[in-house]
Formats: structure tokens, C-alpha cells, sequence
């Protein structure tokens, strides 16, 4: 019956083909009156496009006839016509959709359709890329469709100086970098000038590869760092201790979840070695932390594998694309661990000056639309953290490719041996052979073996990706054989040599499979494009990682029983729904820690929100004396609140404390500003406020007499960026260090989550309240010695005794607060012979530090 139903009823994927395909055959119909247009009224389309949009059109409205124009003009320009399934998913992207359409199947040239429709906003479009090869090749071939039709076309990439990445972000399409374009955004609201901001709202995102970029990027966060001051020996001395420490006897792993443990004679050990009673005592916490740290680097981190030690030191190799990611390095502490380990001199650890996951940067786009050929497997992350639906676009050809069944060795010896082998014969056919390995460190070990069979071949992994595009043009070739790791050309497609079909196509080989179905999806991919004949099959071994993880133990003891020689592999349904099953738990396990860090970074992304915003107004506005202003009136609120709690008796109100507060936050020494208990009796909390914020406005009018409304307004402006760049900073590493021990809050059954939010909202308020107390007390008690005023210095910390740089008011500047040893009364004069009372002079400063 459930079957029947099927068959009667469409799954969601066919209706919203059915819905699609409605709008692609209009668009088909349009096809003959478009071709019949001249050269000069199919470009004077864009210019009609734009002026119906201004009276009111949609670009939904424009979207038929807009896309019978990309595809005249392509073929025209490229001699390509877009097939009816392409026509198909470029509505899909432009719905902010995900369109999955297999290799082959012409997704470059799929996004020149809703990427020009969307432009004709003028709002921008960004084009984007996992890699700059990828980006200059598309903006070079695609981008001559856009200009063609007279839109302008911009490539964003790293070293470009600001004025050249701001021309390219107010071209009508950009073509970059997913990493540039969130580095770029970070930039932009750490600059001291309006005119150093490169990008423009963000309007559309058209996304190649989506599944890499929005899933398996998305736990990396962007990171802009400067070097923070702390001492490397502890890392030289934890590696000392590990290197004597052994398994089993001072440590214990655990394969499953990646985590080193020490024994209690390792701790005995670390104790003996640090001269410590306790590992465990408060005071030992950095030093176990470096241990730790030590541990993961010699057990868990594997070189060659996890990441390669070349001219840079030591480079991250990106787990999912076996690309290096150069620049990127592992956090707390980690990474020094490494260098370590390695023999290499430790850098020093980084402060985060500004930070943004990838999944909160592409969320901040108006709309998103995604292109790739394995989506479906993480259809329910994508609708609940994008809320974009995948839909899969039938192929233009039928797929003939031939899917082997996995075949199953007791160990990686007797797996390798068969693939040589395996490729030995194929190879004599002269038939392609693509083989995909998870590490370098394997390709390397399989690029041995076949040399030692004197098997032609080529390698593409990190340690050679500058040739990853000539490598894989030629792996269709008669007689080639190619070994690469994850990267396997992503991207580029391999196109069959003379001759090639009849030999049975590209046979893709799998040494191992990855914890994402994706990833050997990607593989299997690379054969059987356009309707090409193709095979492919994987090889596996109980030593596989993913099968010591999790494979059942019932299917090794089966294989065991049956007492088949090491050579001799097992096939079987039972055992491909074993690898499934562990396939699909490890996804739901990176799925789950990918929700987790979404759900934590949320809480600072909503912070983020507030504070770039408030940055852009002050960088961007002309008239900070109301931004000021309400800054004084929020602080002075606060005080009086806290100085009149018990409202109903006017006697126990603070009123001095409030006076003091006027004087030294507020206004300076004198008789025209001078705030006396007297002027406060009588008044109510409210009045309070309302007088003294009338005599901080009297004392900014007063300031721009003095100074010039430019300069004060400049200053401020100084002063606002400074205090926010700083604080933010010192907020995000407290928010950092909040988030690394919140789950151990579960221990005390509380949600870590809760706390989080809450404490990191307390922690955010009281970041505000300091900002707003630093700006009102340098802007109004400060002095401003000369017109040059440099942002770059005062933004960034930095203070000279001349130069404009702030400062306190002269007289204190030239004093050291005095800290007495002997009782001072507050009212008495003090000592550091200012003839102020104690408490209105270095009483404060002893508190403020």
C-alpha cells in the first residue's frame, strides 16, 4: 500500500521539479523570438530589464524572459546553449534553493542564469568559490556572458590593497573566495575610515560546492588574530615530559572519541617531572592544560595526515578537501603542541581581535542559493540552519556509470596489495584509473607500491595542488593513472580521451571510506559524467579509521570465523549496511556538533550584530554629540539608580557618591561645571539625571568652543572606535574562555547552553557600561594638544605625549597616583599635593588602577 502511494503521490523533490519545469518550458518557448533579436538589441535587454524593475517589476516577473537572454548570449559568446535540466536549477538557486546536479552536468555555467537576473538589482552578486584558481577561472570564462550583456564583473582575491577589492565589490558580480568574502566583512568593522570598507550590503550569494563551504567548513570559524604575550617554555617542557611518557602505562586513547588520557602513574610521572604535589590544584591548571595539549599532539595528530611541516612551518591539511589551509592554525594551544612536537621554534598563541563562523557570515546575505553534486545526504541541516531546500535536477543523460560492491580486507596490507593489483590489470587495458586516498601520508604509501610495479602514474595531493587542475585534465587520458587524496580536482571535470568509452570509462578506485557519504559520493562523481560509460568500487580494511570506529564487531568476528586467508575478501549486504550505518552515525555526530556550535556562536553573533552596527554609525556619522551624549546619560542613570535604591527615603541617598561620580566621569574642576550635594537635594532620580545630562550637553558646547566642532567631533569619533575595538576584543577572549569550560556545568545539572547565554549577556552589559564610562570620561575630560589626530594610533592603543593622542587633563598626567600606607580620610587633602580632597583625586585612580 505505502508503495502505491508513492507511486501516486509525488515526493516533495518532484513536485517542486513539477513547479520548476512549468517556468523552464516558458523560458524555452521564448527561445526562437530571442534568437531573432540583433547583437545590439540582445545586449539593450539588460538596460529594459533594469528600467521595469524601477516601474515596479519583480525579478520573478523578469525571470523567463531574463534567462532566455543568458542563454542566447552564451551560446553566442561561448558557443554553449544551457540543456533544459540546467535551465531548471538556475530557478532552483534563484529561489534560494540548492540545486544537485551530478558532475559533469554544467553548474558553472547553471549560475550564469540567476546571477545575472539578480544583478540587474544593482545591489551585487557574489560568486563564490572554495579556491582562487577556481575563482579567476570562472570570472575569466563566465564572466564574458555578463559583460556581453553589459553588466560589470569584479575578482576578489587575498593581497588585493582595499581601493581594488572596493572596485570589485561595486561591480555587478563578484567572483571570490568564501574564506575572502567573510575576511573581507571581518575587516570591514575592524576599519578606522569610512573609506576603507570594501563591501557593499549583502545581497545574494551564489555558492559553488555548497555542501563544502555550509557543512563541512562550517565548524572552522574565520579568525582575524594578532600575537598575544604569553610564554612558549611550558610547551617545550610538556613535549620533554611526553616524549618519555607510554601508552597504556602513562595514557590511555580512546580511538572513538580522539581523546588522550592520563593514568594515575602518568600523573604520578607529570607531578615528578613539574615539581608539583597536585596536577590537579588550581594553580597547575595551565601546566596540565599543556600536557594535555602535548598528549593530542604526539598521539592524535598524525603528520602527513592532519597536517604536513613544510617552508611555513607547520600547515593544517583540510580533512575534507585534503587541501593545505596555509594561515590557519589549530586553537588552544594546540598548534604550538605541534611545533613542538616537531622540533620547530613554538609561536607565539594569538589573540582573537575578530571571528565569525561561516555559518553565521552566509546567513547575513539577503539570499543564498547553492550548487553542488552531493547535497541531499545533509538536506535537513541545510533546511534547518539556511533554511534552503535541496532539490535534485535529473541529469541531462542518463547515468550508465557501474557502482561495484565494497569489497572487504582483514588488514591495510592485503587491502594495498589488491589495489595494485587491481590497477596493474587496468592499466594494461589502458583504461583511465582515478584512486582516491583519505591522507597524503596513503597516497604516497600507494604511489610506492606501484612504482615498485613500474605503473606510470601521477600524484596530486597538498604537497603538489599548484598542478591539481593540469593533473586532473589529463586523468581521463588513455593509459593514465592518478592518485589523489580528498581534493580529487573538486570542481574540475575530467573529460574522456580518444578511444577511452570503449575501454569502460574512468575507473574510480575508493581506498577507504570517509565518514561522510558525501565525500565517496564526490569520488564516485568524478566517472560517468554526461552519460559517459564509467565503474568505480572501494577497498576496505578493518584497520580503516572509520571501520576501527565504528564497524560492528560482528562482522570481523564472522570473518574471522570463517578463517579466509588475509588476502581473501568478503562482500556482502550485511556488511555494506554495517559501513552505512557507521557512515550515518558519525554524520549524525557531525551534524549534532555543528548544531552545538551554531547554537554557542548565535550567542555571540547576536553581540557581533550590535556592536558592528553601532561601530558603522559612529564611522559613518557626522554628529557623534548625540551618540556621546546618551552614552553620558545611560552611565549617569546607572549611578543615581545605584545611589538611590530605596526611593522612599531621600535620607539614605548617596548624594556625595552621585557629586563624585559627576566630577570624575563627567565634567571637569571649575565653577562654571561644578555639581555641589546642594544642587542634587530635593530633586528626584529622574531629576537627577535630567540635570546633570543638561550639564554634560552645556560642557560639549563648551568643548567645541574651545576646540572646533571638527576636531571634537573627530576626537570622539577617536575615542568610540578605541574603546569598542578594545573591549570587543577582551570580550570575545572572555567569551572564548566562558565557552571552554561551560559543559562542565552539566556535571552540576544545569544546561551549559542557558548559562552560556545568560552569563555571556550579564558579561556583554557590563562590556557596554565600560565602553560607555571610557568614551564620556575621555571625550570630556580629555585634551586635545594638537589638529593631527590619528586614529590608528589612539584605535589601536597607542599613546604619545604629543600628536592629538587622548589623554587625561594635564595636571593628573603629569602625576603617579599616590597609594599611602597610612589611613587617608576621603575628605582630607591628598598627599600627592594636588589640594584636591583624597577622594576626588588619587582615591579614584588607587580604585580604577
Amino acid at each position: 500500500m505505502l508503495k502505491l502511494l508513492r507511486k501516486i503521490l509525488p515526493d516533495s523533490n518532484e513536485r517542486e521539479l513539477r513547479r520548476c519545469n512549468k517556468i523552464a518550458s516558458r523560458i524555452e518557448a521564448l527561445e526562437p523570438e530571442i534568437e531573432a533579436l540583433s547583437e545590439g538589441e540582445l545586449k539593450g535587454k539588460t538596460e529594459e530589464f533594469r528600467n521595469r524593475l524601477k516601474e515596479g517589476e519583480g525579478l520573478d516577473d523578469l525571470l523567463p524572459e531574463a534567462f532566455a537572454i543568458v542563454r542566447e548570449a552564451a551560446k553566442r559568446v561561448l558557443g554553449m546553449r544551457h540543456f533544459y535540466v540546467q535551465l531548471v536549477g538556475g530557478i532552483v538557486l534563484h529561489q534560494g534553493n540548492i540545486a544537485e546536479m551530478k558532475t559533469g552536468e554544467g553548474k558553472t555555467l547553471v549560475s550564469t542564469l540567476p546571477a545575472y537576473l539578480n544583478a540587474l538589482s544593482g545591489d551585487g552578486v557574489h560568486i563564490v568559490t572554495v579556491n582562487d584558481y577556481l575563482a579567476r577561472r570562472d570570472r575569466e570564462w563566465m564572466g564574458q556572458v555578463f559583460e556581453y550583456l553589459g553588466l560589470t564583473v569584479g575578482l576578489n582575491l587575498p593581497g588585493m590593497d582595499p581601493q581594488e577589492k572596493k572596485e570589485a565589490y561595486e561591480k555587478d558580480i563578484t567572483f571570490g573566495t568564501n574564506n575572502e568574502f567573510g575576511f573581507d566583512y571581518l575587516r570591514d568593522n575592524m576599519a578606522l575610515y569610512p573609506e576603507k570598507i570594501v563591501q557593499r550590503r549583502l545581497n545574494y550569494a551564489l555558492i559553488d560546492e555548497v555542501d563544502s563551504i555550509l557543512i563541512d567548513e562550517a565548524r572552522t570559524p574565520l579568525i582575524i588574530s594578532g600575537q598575544a604575550n604569553k610564554a612558549t617554555d611550558l610547551y617545550y617542557a610538556a613535549d620533554k615530559l611526553v616524549r618519555r611518557m607510554k601508552e597504556e602505562e602513562d595514557y590511555t586513547v580512546d580511538i572513538k572519541t580522539k581523546s588522550v588520557t592520563l593514568t594515575e602513574k602518568g600523573v604520578d610521572k607529570a607531578e615528578s617531572f613539574l615539581g608539583v604535589d597536585n596536577l590537579f590544584d588550581a594553580k597547575n591548571i595551565t601546566a596540565n592544560h599543556h600536557i594535555q595539549q602535548a598528549l593530542k599532539a604526539h598521539v592524535i595528530m598524525k603528520r602527513d595526515s592532519d597536517y604536513v611541516v613544510n617552508e611555513d612551518g607547520v600547515v593544517i591539511v583540510d580533512d575534507f578537501t585534503g587541501r593545505l589551509m596555509v594561515g590557519r592554525r589549530y586553537s588552544d594551544g594546540l598548534h604550538q603542541a605541534i611545533e613542538a612536537k616537531e622540533g620547530l621554534q613554538v609561536q607565539r598563541e594569538s589573540m582573537t581581535l575578530a571571528t565569525i563562523t561561516l555559518q553565521n557570515y552566509f546567513r547575513l546575505y539577503k539570499k543564498r542559493g547553492g550548487m553542488t553534486g552531493t547535497a541531499k545526504t545533509e538536506e535537513e541541516e541545510f533546511r534547518k540552519i539556511y533554511g534552503m531546500d535541496v532539490v535534485t535536477i535529473p541529469t541531462h543523460r542518463g547515468m550508465i556509470r557501474d557502482d561495484l560492491s565494497d569489497v572487504l580486507y582483514k588488514n591495510e596490507e592485503a587491502k594495498f596489495k589488491a589495489v595494485v593489483e587491481e590497477i596493474v590489470n587496468r592499466h594494461a587495458t589502458g583504461q583511465p584509473i582515478l584512486v582516491g586516498t583519505v591522507s597524503i601520508e596513503k597516497s604516497e604509501k600507494l604511489s610506492k607500491l606501484l612504482k615498485k610495479r613500474g605503473v606510470p602514474h601521477q600524484v596530486l595531493n597538498a604537497k603538489n595542488h599548484a598542478r591539481e587542475a593540469e593533473i586532473i585534465a589529463q586523468a581521463g587520458q588513455r593509459g593514465t593513472v592518478t592518485i589523489a587524496t580528498n581534493m580529487a580536482g573538486r570542481g574540475t571535470d575530467i573529460v574522456l580521451g580518444e578511444g577511452v568509452g570503449e575501454l569502460g570509462g574512468l575507473h574510480v578506485i575508493g581506498t577507504e571510506r570517509h565518514e561522510s557519504r558525501r565525500i565517496d559520493n564526490q569520488l564516485r562523481g568524478r566517472s560517468g559524467r554526461q552519460g559517459d560509460p564509467g565503474s568505480t568500487q572501494f577497498y576496505l580494511s578493518f584497520e580503516d579509521d572509520l571501520m576501527r570506529r565504528f564497524a560492528s564487531e560482528r562482522v570481523q568476528k564472522m570473518m574471522d570465523s570463517l578463517g579466509l586467508p588475509d588476502d581473501v575478501p568478503i562482500e556482502g549486504r550485511m556488511f555494506t549496511k554495517a559501513v552505512a550505518n557507521a557512515q550515518q552515525r558519525v554524520e549524525g555526530n557531525n551534524f549534532d556538533a555543528r548544531r552545538w556550535v551554531l547554537q554557542y556562536d548565535d550567542v555571540l553573533n547576536q553581540q557581533r550584530e550590535i556592536i558592528y552596527k553601532q561601530r558603522r554609525q559612529v564611522l559613518s556619522g557626522e554628529d557623534l554629540q548625540d551618540i556621546v551624549l546618551t552614552m553620558g546619560k545611560d552611565l549617569t542613570e546607572r549611578v543615581v539608580k545605584a545611589h538611590t535604591a530605596d526611593e522612599s527615603i531621600p535620607e539614605e541617598w548617596d548624594l556625595e557618591a552621585i557629586v563624585e561620580f559627576a566630577h570624575g566621569s563627567l565634567l571637569p574642576e571649575g565653577k562654571e561645571t561644578e555639581v555641589t550635594v546642594e544642587d542634587l537635594k530635593g530633586l528626584e532620580p529622574d531629576e537627577m539625571v535630567n540635570f546633570l545630562s543638561e550639564k554634560l550637553e552645556e560642557h560639549w558646547k563648551t568643548r567645541e568652543a574651545e576646540i572646533g566642532t571638527a576636531r571634537l567631533q573627530e576626537f570622539s569619533k577617536v575615542v568610540i572606535l578605541r574603546a569598542v575595538d578594545r573591549k570587543w576584543m577582551d570580550h570575545i577572549d572572555a567569551m572564548d574562555q566562558l565557552r571552554q569550560g561551560i559543559h562542565l556545568r552539566a556535571y552540576g545539572q544545569t544546561d551549559p547552553l542557558r548559562d552560556y547565554q545568560f552569563e555571556g549577556y550579564e558579561m556583554f552589559q557590563q562590556m557596554v557600561e565600560e565602553i560607555q564610562e571610557e568614551v564620556v570620561r575621555y571625550v570630556m575630560k580629555s585634551t586635545v594638544e594638537d589638529d593631527n589626530i590619528e586614529r590608528e594610533e589612539v584605535a589601536t592603543g597607542k599613546t604619545a605625549s604629543s600628536g592629538g593622542s587622548p589623554h587625561q587633563d594635564q595636571e593628573s598626567s603629569k602625576r603617579q597616583p599616590v597609594r599611602n600606607t597610612e589611613k587617608v580620610g576621603r575628605n582630607d587633602p591628598c598627599p600627592c599635593g594636588s589640594g584636591k580632597k583624597y577622594k576626588q583625586c588619587c582615591s579614584r585612580t588607587a580604585q580604577t588602577g
